[in-house]
């Protein structure tokens, strides 16, 4: 049994309805990102820090922290050798891989800082982010973003007579050139960039994913990075601070969530991976066997309705609907005093060896925990997936707070929440039901715009997260939806949309909602349908084939979607409930725009594209009920 928070820092609690967590040791001023990588080479020197997928098969060479302290090193120099000023910006847009590491590290090791940038960020937001953050250099995945880049530098420069970018490209051995430029540049000369930062210091400007609005660039502060990873590997130590940890990462580095297990990694005592092609993802699981993974809902949710759909008709499909009740019916119990019954446990049991087994077995022979962060799980995936025997670790953070805000504990996990506040952070609800933060993990203020982030702070100095929610007795932190989202109908009544989108996502048709009625006399839903899972859906309805948009007509997949609305439904009240939907031909995705790299959906940017589709909803059937 995990010790968990407990043997370092206290326990959580809740005090005066504000939610606490202790800190286990406050920052020191020399905590910065490179003392941080420095303190894990002095402790395990030789012991493997990275495993790197080798270029052919699905091998993994072992990399250890004193090697890729040599290579940060190395590149270190180059970049002061190019030139660069401590203190100025270089940014990174490439995918999740070795050198975006090794990039992060040594831009903050020669005394720079960090600009991620997303890959599918568009020509005017790259020109934005360049400008805002004053980039000086940039390293880009393809020659193609370099293109798109050195456009947008051009358009900077118009702007801004004077400004030069430097490109550069990983498939141009950008990596190759940086160290190049180093050949002249002492050791000595790096050590003193990285021994001149403190903790006070910024390690990077993120800019917000965020479904509205310009980003806004988020300072983080290398009191945040190193202060936060030193904390959180020791927060959940069996996890995150064994030398059998093992973390796979997938999820774009440019996102503070990817970003802030990379730095967990590091701090910790484990080994770090990186795969790039979510293609590949599956045999990559299997092949570096990770101890724990993370996702976003999203992908957590597609995982069952494959299994789901994989699971065909007949015998087989009754097996693993039967095995899923089966598996929430257990993880609830566990929530008792009683726990699972007899029957159930034995219920269980088979449901092991015939379903359960196979769906662990697609995270790799060893996880055992997986991280849900990015948006909320939903009860439902959260108990289908402890009751087969992978604990979800929901957890919950914005990139202001660059880690986790709260998450739940290996020793004390309650689905449906997001957990206690974590690394000496605190939580509390404002007036108006906002969750509102402090501590360790808060960013102190946007770059370049100090009226958003006087806004964003309370008048005595809480975060204002934007996000609904409750706090427990125990100071288990609840979210209940966004602030900006929450739907008032013309009659009234407060809606969340999240649990409604939720529930119907969980249909394997399915790949999105946006639940509306704001203002209107009810509410009604926009549907996008899954490409991938509708294959088989139609096979195993004995259905010919159909592309979506014959799909999204079809009397046999509107019936399906008529009741996987009145399953939804049966969770809210009458007033809350879908009255109507409408089936779009075209999904929300992050290559039109309509999702966030994290995958969630931009509420008003959909609202404007489909505002024709929405006023044909409401002007057909205006005179529907009022409650």
């Amino acid at each position: 049994m995990s010790t968990g928070v407990a043997s370092e820092a206290g326990s959580p609690a809740a005090v005066d309805g504000i939610a606490v967590s202790p800190l286990i040791k406050e920052p020191e001023p020399t905590w910065t990102v490179p003392w941080l990588l420095a303190d894990r080479i002095a402790r395990t020197p030789y012991a493997t820090l990275i495993e790197r997928k080798a270029q052919l098969g699905n091998s993994w060479v072992k990399v250890t922290a004193h090697a890729f302290g040599e290579d940060v090193a190395r590149v270190a120099s180059g970049l002061i050798g190019m030139g660069l000023q401590a203190g100025q910006s270089v940014a990174i847009m490439a995918r999740t891989s070795y050198e975006w590491t090794l990039l992060d590290m040594a831009i903050a090791r020669a005394g720079l800082v960090s600009v991620p940038i997303y890959e599918t960020d568009s020509a005017e937001q790259v020109e934005w982010i360049l400008a805002d953050a004053d980039v000086r250099l940039v390293v880009t995945e393809s020659a193609v973003l370099a293109e798109l880049v050195r456009g947008a530098a051009a358009a900077y420069a118009a702007v801004r007579p004077g400004a030069a970018v430097k490109v550069l490209s990983l498939d141009h051995d950008a990596i190759a050139t940086i160290i190049g430029a180093g050949q002249g540049v002492p050791l000595e000369q790096v050590d003193a960039r990285s021994e001149a930062l403190t903790c006070d210091d910024v390690y990077s400007i993120i800019y917000t994913s965020g479904t509205t609005g310009r980003p806004k660039g988020v300072e983080i502060t290398h009191r945040q990075a190193a202060g936060l990873g030193w904390n959180g590997v020791r927060w959940i130590p069996e996890l995150l601070n064994s030398p059998d940890t093992r973390l796979l990462l997938f999820l774009p580095l440019a996102h503070a969530y990817a970003r802030f297990l990379q730095l967990l990694a590091i701090a910790g005592n484990g080994v770090l991976g990186h795969t790039p092609d979510v293609k590949t993802l599956l045999p990559d699981l299997k092949g570096f066997a990770p101890s724990y993974v993370l996702a976003v809902p999203r992908v957590m949710e597609k995982i069952y309705n494959a299994a789901d759909a994989k699971a065909g008709s007949g015998a087989k499909l009754r097996t693993f609907r039967w095995a899923a009740k089966v598996a929430i019916a257990y993880s609830r119990a566990l929530d008792t005093d009683a726990g699972p019954s007899r029957q159930l446990r034995a219920a269980h049991a088979v449901a092991d060896r015939l379903v359960y087994r196979t769906i662990r077995s697609l995270l790799g022979p060893n996880a055992r925990y997986a991280i849900s962060g990015g948006g909320p799980l939903g009860e439902r995936l959260g108990h289908f997936y402890r009751g087969i025997g992978l604990i979800i670790l929901e957890g919950y953070g914005l990139t202001e707070t660059i880690g986790p805000t709260a998450v739940n504990l290996d020793i004390h996990n309650k689905i449906g929440t997001v957990g206690p506040p974590v690394c000496g952070n605190r939580v509390r609800v404002g007036e108006d039901g906002e969750l509102e933060v402090t501590g360790l993990g808060v960013f102190s203020r946007y770059h370049n715009n100090p009226e958003a982030t006087a806004a964003a702070f309370t008048d005595d100095g809480w975060f204002r997260t934007g996000d609904i929610g409750s706090i427990d007795a125990d100071g288990w932190v609840r979210i209940t939806g966004r602030k900006k989202e929450l739907i008032v109908t013309a009659g009234g009544k407060n809606v969340s949309p999240n649990i409604l989108e939720d529930r119907l996502r969980g249909h394997p048709l399915v790949s999105q909602v946006l639940v509306i009625g704001d203002g209107e006399p009810f509410i009604s839903a926009l549907v996008t349908l899954d490409k991938e899972m509708l294959p088989q859906w139609l096979v195993n309805h004995n259905l010919p084939e159909m592309d979506v948009i014959a799909a999204s007509t079809h009397p046999q997949v509107l019936a399906a979607l008529d009741r996987a609305v009145a399953r939804t439904n049966r969770a809210v009240s009458r007033a809350e409930s879908i009255r109507t939907y409408r089936v779009l031909t075209s999904d929300f995705t992050e290559a039109n725009g309509l999702l966030t790299p994290s995958l969630k959906v931009k509420r008003n940017l959909v609202m404007e594209t489909y505002a024709e589709v929405i006023a044909e909803i409401y002007s057909t059937t205006k005179k529907g009920p009022q409650e």
